[in-house]
């Protein structure tokens, strides 16, 4: 590669980045997912960098080719980009390549040389990059935690996920949806792993030096997404593995000394950065990987038999470490308890796995990750009766359907009706707009303002939200032919304070307003009662997640769906209530807490049911938490 002297690029701080622009840009690596098989043939490799302005900014970028995309190591590397477009997703700007794009990697460690990776055949890198690139290892040094996920083989412990380097020794495609790889690091793991038949397999790679080196290779299963990256392997190649998954799995053979084995998974996906990276020869972790391997491979060659022995010391400690194992995990506390069905078995998931749907289990496991990660969008509207879900209307789409309603001044013919009083008052400064208050009476008398129902005609949502501060419930309204009618249940059918109660438009058949009188002189306005005299299924706030859990034989994605149980608050007062949630960040930290080790976390004790989901002409196995609350002491 060769340096290009040109007149130097203009480099965009990312708060300064504007939505359409073409940018080019420096940061630090705070997460990136490698290169993985998107829209067909392409590639795809997603990058979060950040800068001395703290904002971050995320990259989507693709490319038919596999090298072409930032040669990423691992979080802290920085990068720089040429031609980034900027255009906005889901409220937030993001990156995405076009015509003319190109990258440079470098290492983000303090001291190291100012060395480029990059596929282009030439670059221009001028003095000022130099700072560029020695002013953000400088800051990152100080503001970025530097990755601790990087474990070698003789540290592997069950239930974790983590970044391994390694040589690649050998490959072979084991089915239709996984791939096998045969690796070494020049250690041993702590447990006998777990190995993968060849026989029948079209195997790439010289088994009978894999042989000799036995005690030394692990076999890893890759699957789904990363099966075609897989492929594309060369046997010798060094490779990072990220977000690889250990876990225990029962062995049954009479030969086995011991009945537990430690698998190794690149599960499908890409959450958490998961995937393979192929690492040049010349990387200064590579040149560590090859002094260990060498040092391995001759103490292989002299040693042989002991390395025997040692494996029979190791099977003998293998077997006190995992009875250790298993009895601190039954001892440990668990943060979730169950409210029901206590007689069934614990279940481990490997089992669950296996078996068809439906069923209920009782599990004991730890979460591993949760979705969504920002908990205020878990919140969803769940309709009893046809099951669909919906997002909670934004204050922004609400106001707007609140704004379209009061185009239309109310009708005076319908003031001060028999069962209420009405007030009409003209707007300043907003084209004249008129705002009708109708006072639901009560045996033909106003109630306490506590004990008000109000229905409100052409009024915005801040004068929405101050009128239900000091009345009881409000009804938005419009005028209709003959009598006042509810608005279309986009909006809320009843308003309790900051509490917006919502109905299914799919299941409800709205009936006259008037059928309110049905309700008066019975104490206080009760949201199912209004709904059922108005024509209304009603909408519940739900929790909506998804948790991966992990017990150590297997990994199972679970839906929870609960509207106050599971977590012990009530899902419609989360989006209104700072203290409640603060309280919910503190139980998912708890339970999944950030920084820290998988085989760190508290155990979950949950029951979750199994059932047959159809998609397209394809069927699944979904899975859902039941009957399990979060123990008193967590809350």
């Amino acid at each position: 590669m060769s340096l290009v002297p040109v007149t130097p690029y203009t480099y965009t701080p990312l708060n300064l980045l504007k939505e359409g622009t073409i940018a080019n840009v420096y940061g630090v690596v705070k997460f990136f997912k490698p290169p993985y098989v998107s829209k067909g043939t392409d590639y795809c490799s997603v990058v979060t960098i950040v800068d001395q302005t703290n904002v971050k900014l995320t990259c989507m970028l693709f490319s038919g080719n596999y090298e072409a995309l930032p040669i990423i190591y691992k979080v802290g590397d920085i990068v720089r980009f040429h031609r980034l477009k900027i255009q906005v997703y889901k409220s937030e700007l993001q990156g995405i390549n076009t015509s003319g794009f190109a990258s440079l990697t470098f290492e983000g460690t303090l001291g190291m040389p100012v060395t480029a990776r990059t596929s282009s055949k030439g670059f221009s890198f001028t003095p000022q990059d130099q700072k560029m690139v020695e002013a953000l290892r400088a800051w990152a040094s100080k503001h970025m935690s530097a990755s601790s996920t990087l474990v070698q083989l003789c540290d592997a412990q069950p239930m974790q996920y983590y970044d391994l380097t390694c040589q690649l020794l050998g490959k072979a495609q084991v089915d239709g949806q996984a791939f096998l790889l045969k690796v070494w690091d020049g250690t041993r793991t702590m447990f006998p792993s777990w190995r993968v038949s060849t026989q029948g397999l079209s195997f790439e790679g010289d088994l009978s030096h894999i042989l000799r080196l036995q005690s030394l290779v692990i076999d890893i299963l890759v699957y789904d997404n990363h099966v075609q990256v897989a492929k594309s392997l060369k046997v010798g190649s060094f490779l990072r593995i990220y977000s690889l998954h250990t876990k225990l799995q029962s062995v049954s053979s009479e030969a086995s000394s011991s009945p537990l084995r430690l698998e190794f998974h690149l599960h499908g996906g890409t959450s958490y950065g998961r995937g393979i990276r192929v690492l040049p020869d010349t990387s200064s972790c590579v040149d560590q990987l090859k002094k260990d391997l060498e040092c391995a491979d001759a103490a292989v060659t002299r040693t042989s038999n002991d390395i025997c022995q040692s494996q029979n010391e190791d099977n003998f400690a293998l077997s006190s470490s995992l009875s250790l194992y298993e009895e601190e995990r039954c001892q440990q506390v668990s943060a979730t308890i169950l409210t029901d069905h206590q007689y069934l078995e614990k279940t481990p998931l490997c089992a669950i796995l296996k078996q068809k749907a439906p069923q209920q289990y009782r599990i004991r496991a730890k979460l591993r990750s949760y979705l969504p990660r920002r908990l205020f969008q878990s919140v969803k509207l769940l309709c009893p009766k046809c099951h669909s879900l919906q997002e909670v209307p934004h204050e922004d789409n609400l106001d707007k359907i609140l704004q379209d309603a009061a185009t239309e001044a109310p009708n005076i013919k319908l003031k001060d009706k028999s069962f209420y009083d009405s007030k009409v008052w003209t707007t300043e400064g907003q084209g004249g707009r008129q705002v009708a208050v109708h006072f639901v009476k009560n045996d033909n008398i106003l109630p306490l303002s506590s004990e008000c129902l109000i229905l409100i005609e052409g009024g915005r949502l801040c004068e929405i939200a101050k009128l239900s501060s000091k009345f009881h419930s409000l009804i938005p309204v419009r005028s209709g032919p003959e009598d006042l009618e509810l608005l279309d249940l986009s909006a809320p059918f009843l308003i309790q304070g900051k509490v917006h109660h919502y109905g299914c438009k799919q299941c409800s058949s709205l009936k006259p307003i008037q059928n309110l009188n049905s309700l008066l002189n019975k104490g206080p306005w009760i949201p199912s009662s209004v709904a059922e005299v108005l024509g209304i299924v009603p909408l519940q706030y739900v929790f909506v997640m998804i948790f991966t859990l992990d017990d150590g034989t297997g990994v199972l994605d679970a839906y929870l769906k609960d509207s106050e149980n599971f977590f012990k608050i009530p899902a419609s007062e989360i989006l209104t209530d700072d203290n409640l949630q603060r309280s919910l960040e503190t139980i998912m930290d708890m339970m999944c807490t950030p920084g820290i080790k998988v085989d760190a976390y508290p155990w979950l004790e949950c029951l979750i049911k199994s059932y047959n989901v159809t998609v397209g002409t394809e069927q699944r196995i979904c899975y859902q938490i039941f009957d399990t609350t979060v123990a008193e002491d967590v809350v």
